[in-house]
């Protein structure tokens, strides 16, 4: 498995954006209304927008605690130090936690039992072998304070308890939470007011004109978004 996922972290750039693309695969329905009623329409809606904006708050706070780098080096696993303060001291892998979550959401979201049925097992498949490769370099690097680390943090449950006193007794560094994220966050977006948009026509009242309007405007405002914070990281106005 360590094997595997060191082969999954060199190319995890274009196995992510192929999980990604693969919501477009047509696919039976998660939530219908043969099984589920009239509020077959919203239970997707609601369930897969809570879920995502979960995996981005945890993704946030760990980002806006203690930052750990895991962009890897030379397209291998490699840290520089181990991190074990902020959601890092509640579960080892906030940031994959984080990640599940998020791309689970639009799943649902896109009402896709494919993308749930077949999809999301590969995606763990994937996940979990990484973390056996990264682990593996932790141990063999940091040894016995890594071990001790592992039997007090669970690999991918989330510890409360405690919790509200971590967040309060660290200082919350929101812009690191953007500087960082942008990208992932500005790609996010786009997917979710893409699935809204086209694949609940309701919210937009079945107008295809005002549908595609707002979508523009929302679209726009991403693009904005992006831009500004990608300048203010560019100039040095914003520092990590």
């Amino acid at each position: 498995m360590v094997r595997i996922g060191n082969f999954f972290f060199r190319y995890r750039n274009f196995l992510f954006i192929f999980l990604y693309l693969a919501l477009l695969i047509p696919s039976p329905l998660l939530f219908s209304l043969t099984y589920f009623g009239p509020n077959y329409y919203w239970l997707p809606l609601i369930l897969g927008l809570a879920i995502t904006i979960l995996g981005q708050l945890i993704r946030g706070v760990t980002i806006s605690l203690a930052y750990i780098v895991r962009g890897g080096k030379d397209k291998k696993v490699y840290a520089d130090g181990l991190i074990t303060k902020g959601m890092f001291a509640h579960c080892r892998n906030p940031l994959y936690v984080g990640n599940i979550l998020m791309l689970f959401g639009l799943a649902i979201l896109m009402n896709s039992l494919f993308y749930v049925v077949i999809v999301i097992p590969v995606f763990l498949f994937i996940y979990q072998a990484m973390v056996l490769a990264e682990e593996n370099y932790l141990q063999q690097k940091f040894g016995k304070s890594f071990d001790s680390y592992c039997k007090k943090v669970s690999r991918w449950g989330i510890r409360l308890n405690g919790l509200g006193e971590t967040i309060r007794s660290m200082q919350f560094n929101g812009k690191r939470w953007l500087i960082k994220e942008y990208n992932t966050q500005a790609i996010w977006l786009t997917g979710i007011f893409s699935i809204l948009f086209f694949r609940y026509p309701l919210l937009a009242q079945n107008r295809p004109h005002f549908r595609n309007a707002l979508f523009f405007i929302f679209l726009l405002l991403i693009v904005v978004f992006y831009c500004s914070v990608r300048y203010r990281k560019k100039k040095g106005i914003w520092k990590a």
